[in-house]
Parts: C-alpha cells; structure tokens; sequence
C-alpha cells in the first residue's frame, strides 16, 4: 500500500488466506478492521482494532466496516463450499460502491490463480467458484479504482 495509508479494512479475515493476511497487516504497522459473520473464528490473539459482525452482502455492514478507512483487502472465499455462489462478486460490488461513496481508493483484491488458467483446463469441481472470482474481478477491473489483483494458489491450513 503506501506510507499514507494507515487504516485498512479487511473483507474476509476468516479464511485461511485472511487468516494468513491478518496477522501481517498488524505488523506492517496498519490499523486493521475487519468484517466477519461469526467472530469466534479470529484467533483470540487476532490483534485487529475494530471487528464489525455482519454480512459483506449487507451494505450497512460494509458500510460500518468502511469508516474511516484509507484502503481496503478483499479475502472473499467460499472456504470448501464449491457450489455456483454470486457471494464473492455481490459482495465486492458493495465494497466498491462504498470505496467510491467515501472516495477511498486503494483496493488489493485476492482470488483464484485458475483466472490465470485456460478454462478448459480447471478442474470442473472449481468451475463455479471460479466463474465467480472472475465476475469479482471484472467488478474491480471495472471500477475505475487503483487496484491490486492477487491471484495466488490453494492456501491451505497447514
């Protein structure tokens, strides 16, 4: 991010990914908030300045999370749930509205290194999760916000 920014908000914290980004943006030095559906999830140790519970589909709740932030880190995933979802790309149609509504900018989306793949070749239990982290990224390609689009492999548990 950059040296002005000092608050991000954090979508997703409580995958294994969010739960791996967490940790690290509290030591770069931000003030992080999170939005989370159940909070027993965050370590107790999580070390986060403000937890919101809700729902990123709910725009109050993204609403809430999203004040007095300087940039924002999209997590969103369906953990091992493969089924066809619209979560993802609703969800960051929400944040992006509310980044635009405030005038924050800066936005660091995470999702599937299969974007990087020819189609065919994902493997056809992955496709609907897929098709919704590529509609997620064609939100944030389209919104005229500088972003960041990270596309790393499976992080898993271990």
């Amino acid at each position: 991010m950059s040296g002005s920014i000092k608050n991000v908000a954090i979508f997703g914290a409580t995958g294994m990914t969010g739960l791996a980004t967490l940790p690290q943006a509290v030591a770069a030095g931000y003030n992080v908030t999170v939005l989370v559906r159940d909070p027993s999830k965050l370590p107790a140790d999580h070390k986060a300045s403000k937890v919101v519970v809700g729902d990123v589909l709910n725009k109050e709740d993204v609403k809430k999370t999203m004040e007095g932030q300087d940039a924002v880190i999209i997590i969103l995933g369906t953990r091992n749930v493969l089924t066809p979802t619209t979560m993802m790309s609703e969800g960051t149609k929400n944040i992006v509205e509310v980044m635009k509504a405030r005038g924050i900018r800066k936005v660091v989306g995470c999702m599937s290194a299969f974007l990087l793949w020819d189609r065919s070749k994902v493997p056809p239990r992955l496709i609907p999760v897929t098709e919704d982290h590529d509609r997620m990224y064609t939100v944030l390609k389209t919104s005229g916000l500088d972003y960041v689009a990270v596309m790393p492999p499976h992080i898993g548990g271990q």
